[in-house]
This record gives structure tokens, C-alpha cells and sequence, in this order.
């Protein structure tokens, strides 16, 4: 069963799903051990960016409603995938909410090659304090996860989960910009994040460290 069976983006289906959920699901998404998301995008209503409001216990009125809705659309219509942590620096950014980085990357160092052990040196700065971490991996981008994944041990993200792993040029060329999506879980939250760089190992840790940071928030 695909991962989009379960997914409504459009603000017709979105309204008419919180109303019936038979009307565009087939059955309930619990039976096969799924569960029910809301995506944003270009065809995203009112009633998805009001649900995801309340589900934060955020409270916004009908002009910022209205201005929320019109940045996100923007961003679908640009052809970019709104993940979860896009939608919250919106509303971040319309209501003027500040939020503190708990994790930034510092400084990666990765050593990879033909008879070489992926390596990867990571300093992040968690709370304002130094940590480095180095790790080995399969290629250079799971080494610098791994190492990523030792930094942060002490923030009781044992229970961390990637869950899914996304990645699209954005433009051509050898040099070309990447864009990596990733979905990941802990506990009972799913946030989906970006990171954009030419460098893939430095997106891909720009979408952890960006999801990791709305799991905190």
C-alpha cells in the first residue's frame, strides 16, 4: 500500500476527510498500521492550516490565517515540497513566534574513499555547549548521520527513528543543488524536514538537525 493512500492535501478533500472519513479513505488507516496526515502544498484550504494550528495549541485570527494560507501556497506553487518544519517557520514567521535553535551544526569533516572506512567528524553546539562525535558508516552521508546521532545521544533521542529519505536536484549540472527530505519519528510525533546544500552529506544533515529541532519545539 503506497505511503500516500492516507495523505490528503487538497482543501476539499481535507474538509470532507474531518467530516466523513469515508468519503476519500477506504478504510481506517489504523488497520494497516498507518495513520492519517494532512500535507501542504499548492492545493492546501483553510481547514488543514486551522487543524495543524490546533493541534499545536497555536491561536491565530482570520488575517493571519489568510496570510499563513497564502505562504504556503507560494511555496507549493514554486513546485517545492512543503514539509512539516516549512509549515512551522511560516507560522513562526507570520505571527512573529521566536523560537530558539536548540542544535546547530558547527563544523563536518568526512573522509570516504576507495579503501577507506566512510568517516565523519561532527561538532554541534546543543544548548550553547560544544559536542563533537565522530562516526563510520556504509558511505560518507550515513557516517555523518551516525555521527550526528552520537551528539545528540544525551538528549533522550535514543527512541529517534529515520524513517523515510528523500533526495532531488534541484538544479542541473555536476554542481547542482540538492534537496533532501526526511521523514522522521519519536514516540507518537512525525515531522518531515528539508535541507538544501550542493553538498549531499550537509543537506541531508541540515533536514535532520531541521526536523530535530521541531520535535524539540
Amino acid at each position: 500500500m503506497g505511503d500516500n493512500v492516507f495523505t490528503h492535501e487538497s482543501g476539499m478533500h481535507v474538509h470532507g476527510t474531518l467530516a466523513d472519513t469515508t468519503l476519500y479513505e477506504p478504510m481506517d488507516p489504523g488497520i494497516v498500521g498507518r495513520k492519517r496526515r494532512f500535507a501542504f502544498g499548492k492545493h492546501t484550504g483553510t481547514a488543514s492550516v486551522k487543524m495543524a494550528l490546533e493541534e499545536q495549541g497555536i491561536q491565530a485570527d482570520k488575517e493571519q490565517m489568510s496570510e499563513i494560507l497564502a505562504k504556503v501556497k507560494e511555496l507549493g506553487d514554486k513546485g517545492k515540497l512543503v514539509t512539516d518544519a516549512d509549515f512551522q517557520a511560516v507560522v513562526d514567521d507570520v505571527l512573529r513566534i521566536e523560537r530558539g535553535e536548540k542544535i546547530k551544526l558547527v563544523d563536518l569533516s568526512v573522509v570516504s574513499g576507495k579503501n577507506v572506512y566512510p568517516t565523519a567528524s561532527i561538532r554541534l553546539e546543543i544548548d550553547g555547549e560544544d559536542v563533537v562525535e565522530a562516526a563510520v558508516g556504509v558511505g560518507p552521508v550515513d557516517a555523518a548521520i551516525n555521527a550526528l546521532k552520537k551528539g545528540i545521544r544525551g538528549m533522550e533521542m535514543a527512541d529517534l527513528r529515520l524513517e523515510e529519505y528523500h533526495v532531488d536536484a534541484i538544479t542541473g549540472g555536476a554542481d547542482a543543488l540538492v534537496n533532501v527530505v526526511v521523514k522522521i519519528s519519536r514516540r507518537d510525533r512525525t515531522i518531515t524536514a528539508s535541507g538544501v546544500s550542493e553538498d549531499i552529506v550537509l543537506a541531508s544533515l541540515y533536514a535532520l538537525i531541521n526536523g530535530v529541532n521541531r520535535l524539540y519545539q
